[in-house]
């Protein structure tokens, strides 16, 4: 019996083992679509504050004139202005690509 019990035992353990591994092989994609998710919003955030600093250099203002709130709005109100002109270059491409000029 003792035998049997410590197959049985590592049996259990190399089906866990090679289960985990698994899950592991199929999250990968998921993964990295995440990862990517992550760096592009990184990129955008960064391009929206140089964006925001050049606004505000224009009138003659820094960050420090602004509060934490009111330079997150002026901020999120860049990123909103860089995702939409993102959108409307890929659907401009997309539109080139399948030769539709005629719609821009």
């Amino acid at each position: 019996m003792n035998i049997k019990n410590k197959l049985r035992e590592n049996s259990n353990k190399l089906l866990n083992l090679a289960s985990e591994n698994m899950t592991k092989a199929f999250d990968y994609p998921a993964i990295k679509s995440k990862e990517l998710k992550k760096g592009i919003k990184k990129k955008i955030r960064e391009k929206a504050i140089l964006s925001s600093k050049a606004r505000l250099a224009e009138h003659h203002k820094t960050f420090d004139d602004y509060s934490d709130e009111e330079l997150e709005i002026i901020i999120a109100n860049e990123e909103r202005k860089i995702k939409d002109d993102l959108k409307t270059k890929s659907l401009v491409g997309a539109l080139a690509i399948l030769g539709l000029d005629f719609l821009i």
